[in-house]
Parts: structure tokens; C-alpha cells; sequence
């Protein structure tokens, strides 16, 4: 299998096919689903059947369902999420290493700033005080995460606004918005999508972490975290509801971080040939 000349690994190939089921059931979620994510449908706990694959969870739902759905919000949430965090965080990156002097200085010292501070407590206390809204949470997240973002594109376009190319658009006389669009953004595409994808990994278990603290989506929203929290203790009578959230995040993560790594071992291995 090749995608646009380059050879697309094994586990890259298990990657796209775990990624794209995952879409698959997130986008058609309600269409998927054989029942509602927060509708009781039987007796607490009940074992699987045929009419409930993987049973029942702690109010009669059945989980099943619930995983569907839990996918639709994980998924989706995370993916906005990443989105917000590399507009935020491409566009002040971009602007502080095109534009340079004072405005970098602000910016990377604003960016240091939230780096000192443990991202986890750092939410901790803006979710407690604003409360868990999902506005609130996507918010909260997406600048808490631009700041790595931010430290990558500048990384990045620091070392293209140093080349021949953009020297001569400035002596044209073209502005910093018309040089980072482009100029500084096309150059940078290759390792900023692979950063994407570990973005959206750090993200998605980032999100799952604050759904089981109680934090993070809530109920009677379904999300892969806080159905493990909800059904960890069954795994003391042997039961194995939990596993089944924390096993599609699992699954996901992994698959996801195969399609990274196979994107940066071509990123390096087109380095090495434009060396």
C-alpha cells in the first residue's frame, strides 16, 4: 500500500484501519447505537445476551450503546479540542517568529508562564471555579495545550524565516500575515501534521483522565473516562465492564500513534534526502 509515493508500513496500515472504524462509529453514532445512551433498558448489571452484547452498566444502559456514543464524545471533543489548540498556538508561533523583538519576547515568556505550572492541577483549578461546561473544558484545554504547540511552530518557522525564499519576500515588501500564509505554512505542514496526531493523542487521554476524576464530561453524556469510572469497581466480582472503555482508549491511542510514527519516519527520511 502507498499513499502519494511513500510506502505505507504495516503498522501505519493497522493504524488508518483502527482510526477509521472509530470515525466511522463516532460520525453515525445514533444510527449505529441499538439503544439511548442514557435510557435504562433492564435490570442493573445484567449479564450479556443477545439483545445486550456487553450488558448492562450500574442504571441498566446498556453499554454497548453507551461505548458507541462515548466514541461520538471522545473523539469529537478531542479532535475540536486539538483543532482550537493548533489555530491558537500555529498563529502566535508563526507571529512570534516572523515578527520577531518585542512581540516574540511577550509571547514566549506568556507561553513559559503556562509551561511552570502542572497542566493537570492548572485545570484542576480552572474547572472547579468556572465548572466542567463543555465550552469551559474545550477552552481550557485548547490553551493548555497551544503553549506546545505554540514552542513547535515557532521551533519550525524560525528556521524557514532564515532561508533565501522569505529574505526576498521582505525586501518585497510583503507583510508578516502574507509570509506565515505563504511562505512559513506550507514549509511547515509536514511536521506540524504529525504533531497533530500526538497532540490529539496527549488530548484525548488528557480528557479521558479528567471524565474519570469527575471533571471532565458529564453525566448523562457518555465518554470512554467516565465510564471507567463509573464501572471500575466492577472489576472486583469479575466483571469486565471496565475494560471495555479503557480498552477502545487503548486501542485508539495506539492506532493513532502508529499513523505518527510512520509520518515522521518519512519526515526524516525526506530530511535526509533534501540534505
Amino acid at each position: 500500500m502507498r499513499i502519494r509515493g511513500y510506502k505505507v508500513s504495516v503498522t501505519a496500515q493497522i493504524g488508518i484501519v483502527v482510526v477509521v472504524i472509530n470515525l466511522f462509529v463516532a460520525l453515525f453514532a445514533p444510527l449505529i447505537a441499538p439503544f439511548d445512551q442514557s435510557t435504562p433498558v433492564g435490570d442493573a448489571w445484567a449479564d450479556p445476551s443477545a439483545q445486550h452484547w456487553l450488558g448492562l452498566d450500574n442504571l441498566g444502559r446498556d453499554i454497548l450503546s453507551r461505548l458507541i456514543y462515548g466514541a461520538r464524545m471522545s473523539i469529537g471533543l478531542s479532535l475540536v479540542i486539538t483543532a482550537l489548540s493548533f489555530l491558537i498556538g500555529v498563529i502566535s508561533g508563526f507571529a512570534a517568529a516572523v515578527a520577531g523583538g518585542w512581540i516574540d519576547q511577550v509571547l514566549s515568556r506568556l507561553v513559559d508562564l503556562l509551561l511552570s505550572m502542572p497542566t493537570l492541577i492548572f485545570a484542576f483549578v480552572i474547572l472547579s471555579v468556572l465548572g466542567s461546561a463543555l465550552p469551559v473544558l474545550i477552552l481550557t484545554i485548547a490553551i493548555l495545550d497551544s503553549t506546545k504547540v505554540f514552542r513547535l511552530a515557532r521551533s519550525v518557522a524560525i528556521n524557514i524565516v532564515s532561508l533565501e525564499f522569505v529574505e526576498a519576500a521582505r525586501l518585497r515588501g510583503e507583510g508578516w500575515w502574507w509570509i506565515v500564509t505563504r511562505e512559513v505554512l506550507p514549509n511547515a505542514i509536514p511536521p506540524l501534521t504529525a504533531e497533530f496526531g500526538l497532540r490529539f493523542c496527549f488530548t484525548f487521554l488528557f480528557i479521558a483522565a479528567l471524565s474519570f476524576l469527575g471533571l471532565g464530561v458529564q453525566p448523562p453524556d457518555a465518554d470512554w473516562g467516565s465510564m471507567v469510572k463509573d464501572y471500575r469497581d466492577m472489576i472486583n466480582f469479575g466483571s469486565a465492564a471496565p475494560l471495555y472503555p479503557a480498552g477502545a482508549i487503548a486501542i485508539l491511542t495506539i492506532g493513532v500513534n502508529f499513523i505518527v510514527d510512520w509520518m515522521l519516519s518519512i519526515h526524516s527520511r525526506g530530511q535526509g534526502e533534501g540534505a
